[in-house]
Order: structure tokens, then sequence, then C-alpha cells
């Protein structure tokens, strides 16, 4: 049957694929080998099949070549996008920072400014007081020597009737009358006198008035430069304060543990506690503007304490070059036994030798070759905060050695468990791994 079934296949592809003979001559004699139409579709479909087979295996390695270079090139773009953008940020960081040093600076003049013109005002006010209390006291004296000279007068006018009563004429008593003539002449010339230096008092009156009026003006001046170097100062701590604030929330710190630490850490203090406290009255109550001042140095202060927890903790990428993410955060494959295991990081591959940083301030707790991360440097960043960067080619820090954000630490390579040159970077709190990207994602928009 099977024997009719091919002949049957012969005879449907004899049109199509007539038999062939392939003659094979040699020393013997010449033989030929008969390919029939069946024998012949079945080298051609071999020959087909291979030579799709062929095809389809090209088109997926050009396919994926292609794709991992669009895909390299991507990430060249990305990472050179991230850092302009990180420097960009960098530099409005230092540009408020700046300012906001600057803001404080002129603050200060100004309250020196200001310190010095109450300090003119109060003299002012007492030279004025002191005047008033001469020019009360000379207008006394004028007004008990005018009552005095009143009085003589009266004396005289009835000590000249007592005489005309007595002797019916004035001229007997010429020489006393020559001596109160002389009494008040001299009363005269004390009037005068008290007048001359009454007129000088009301003029120093005057002066001193005026003088106070234009102290008021210079003081109301100052006032309103206090006032627009307040707003500025407390518009650029707000500008400061709200991309720190949002970070240091991002990273899943309690923000208000992290400060607390960070005032805890730098807690050196000495001297008396004097804060700003400025009254005109001279009774030591603190007035509006003082209030003010306090309120925005403790701000100030808050600002500062966020900065110092920015700078320590790791929000910058360790990487300082070109890389490409090959492997993040949690279960995966092994790439050596199978089967799923926790990834306590996430994998930077790059070229051999790309330098690596440090991801914050903080101390080397170790640095050396250690099991499966191969060449290894620890970073403590307070906290409860460690960074690991392992599989490096070579280490440049030592345990104990204080780092700072960006510092170089090591180069990366491929040592200890690894298929390939990259960085295994990893973020610790208390010694559970937590996912790095969580305090890069927090640090993108201000470092």
């Amino acid at each position: 049957m099977t024997a009719r079934l091919i002949g049957r296949l012969n005879a449907a592809l004899e049109q199509r694929l007539p038999e062939q003979r392939l003659f094979l001559k040699s020393d013997q004699g010449t033989r030929f080998i008969r390919l029939r139409p069946v024998t012949q579709a079945a080298i051609l479909s071999g020959f087909a099949v291979v030579v799709g087979w062929t095809v389809i295996v090209t088109s997926v390695f050009l396919i994926d070549a292609i794709s991992a270079g669009n895909a390299r090139e991507q990430a060249a773009r990305e990472s050179l996008l991230y850092q302009t953008r990180l420097n960009q940020l960098s530099h409005e960081v230092d540009v408020r920072s700046m300012e906001a040093v600057q803001a404080q600076e002129r603050f200060a003049t100004a309250m020196d400014q200001v310190a010095a013109m109450q300090a003119r005002l109060l003299d002012s006010e007492e030279r004025r007081r002191e005047l008033e209390t001469a020019v009360n006291v000379i207008q006394a004296t004028l007004r008990r020597t005018i009552d005095e000279r009143d009085g003589f007068r009266t004396e005289v006018v009835a000590l000249r009737s007592e005489l005309r009563t007595e002797t019916g004429t004035a001229q007997t008593a010429a020489a006393r009358e020559a001596e109160l003539g002389r009494t008040i002449e001299v009363l005269a010339s004390a009037l005068e006198t008290t007048a001359d230096q009454r007129d000088g008092s009301a003029v120093l009156v005057a002066e001193a008035a005026t003088e106070i009026d234009r102290l008021q003006f210079e003081a109301a001046l100052a006032a309103e430069r206090q006032e627009r170097v307040f707003r500025q100062i407390e518009e650029a701590v707000a500008v400061s304060m709200e991309p720190l604030d949002r970070m240091l929330s991002a990273s899943g710190i309690p923000t208000d543990r992290l400060i607390g630490q960070v005032r805890a850490t730098y807690s050196g203090q000495g001297g008396p506690l004097m804060p700003i406290a400025v009254s005109t009255s001279g009774d030591g109550v603190p007035d509006a503007m003082s209030l003010r001042a306090n309120e925005l140095l403790e701000q100030l202060d808050q600002m500062n304490l966020h900065r110092i927890a920015a700078e320590q903790l790791p929000f910058s990428i360790p990487v300082r070059g070109s890389f490409r993410n090959t492997s993040g955060f949690g279960y995966r494959s092994d790439p050596f036994n199978g089967g799923r295991r926790l990834h306590a990081g996430i994998d930077f591959a790059g070229a051999r030798g790309t330098n690596i940083v440090a991801g914050g301030d903080g101390r080397v707790v170790f640095a050396g070759r250690q099991s499966g991360y191969g060449l290894m440097v620890e970073i403590d960043h307070g906290f409860g905060i460690t960074t690991r960067y392992a599989h490096l080619s070579r280490l440049h820090v030592s345990e104990g050695e204080r780092v700072s954000r960006g510092e170089h630490i090591g180069d990366m390579g491929c040592t200890g468990r690894c298929t390939g040159t990259h960085l295994h970077y990893e973020v610790r709190r208390n010694g559970d791994p937590v996912n790095p990207m969580t305090f890069i994602t927090a640090g993108r928009d201000v470092f």
C-alpha cells in the first residue's frame, strides 16, 4: 500500500518535477542515481526549511542588535539629560543658598543700622527732655523775677506816697529813690537776660523737634527697608525649604526624627543666651520686629538642619559616568542557581573603571573583600542608614575615613559573585535592605 501511495505521489508530481538521473562515472564504470519526483520534493522541502530557518534566525539576531543599539543610545541620551538637569538643579541650589547667605548678611547690617538709629533717637529724646526741663526752670525763674519786679515797683510807689504824705514832697527822699532806681535797673537787666535765655531755649527746643522729626523719618525709612529685607529672606527660606522638605519626606524616614537626630548631633553651644530684643522704651520687652527676626532666625536654623540631613543621606546616584540599569530591587531569578531570590539592591552596568562615588556624607565602616560582594565599600550615613558598593575593581578609601557626597571611593569592576562589569548598590536601614531608588528618586529634583 505504501508503494502505491508513493507511486501516486510520483505521478502527481511528474509534471512539475520530472524524474532526473544523476550519472556518476568512475574507473569501474558509469553508474546513475534516479531522483524520483517524491525524492526531489523531499530534498527541496528540506532545503526550503533550512533556508527559512536561517532567514528567521538572522532576522531575530538583527532585530535584537538594532534594539540593543537603540536602547543604549536612549540610555545615553537619558543619562546626559539627567546629568544636565542634575547640574542645573545643583547650580540653582547653590544660587539659592548664596542668596540666603547674602540676605542674612543684609539683614544683620540692617539690624546694626536700626540699633544705631534707635540709639541716636534715644539720645535725642533725652536731650529734648533736658531742654524742656531747662526751659521750664528758666520760665519759672522769669515768672519769679517779673513778680519781684512788680513787687518792687509797687513798693516804690507806696514809699513815694508815704514820703509825700509825711513831708509834702518827694525831694527829701532823693537818695532812697536813687537807690530804688538802681535796684529797678538791676532787676530790668536780669529780666532782659532771662528773656534772652528763654528765647535761646526756645530755639534749642525747635532744633531738637526738627532733629526728632528727621530721626523719626529715618526710622520709618529703616523700618521700610527692614520689611523689604525680611520679606526677601522669608521668600528665600520658603523657596529653599520646600524641595528639601519634599525630598526628606519622600525618602520614607520621618522628617521630625531626622531633624531631631541632626540637632542632637550638632549640639555644640556656648555663651549667654541673648536673642534679638530691641525696645525703644528701654523696658527689655521685644517688639514685633524683634519677634519676627527671632522667628526668621529659627526658620534659617531649621533650613540648615534640613540641609545637613540631606547632605548625609544617600540621595545621589553613585555612578559618575555612562551606565544603564540592569537589575532592580526585589525578587528575581538567580543568574547562577535559578529560582527566585531577593536582590537586595540595584545594579548599574558600565565600563570597567567607571568612577563610583559616595551617595552622601558619612564614615567608611568597611573597605575590603567580602564573600559574594567581592571588593566592597560600606558607608555609615547616620540615622541608621548605610550604603554598600560591591564588585569594585579598585578601592580609593580605607576603613574609618570620612567621605563627602560625590567623593570618588572606587572603580567599577566584576569581583566576587557576578556575571559582568557592574556596580551592586545597596541601601540599608537599621540593617534591613530597602529600595535605593526611593532615595535617588527623592533627591532627583535637588541634587
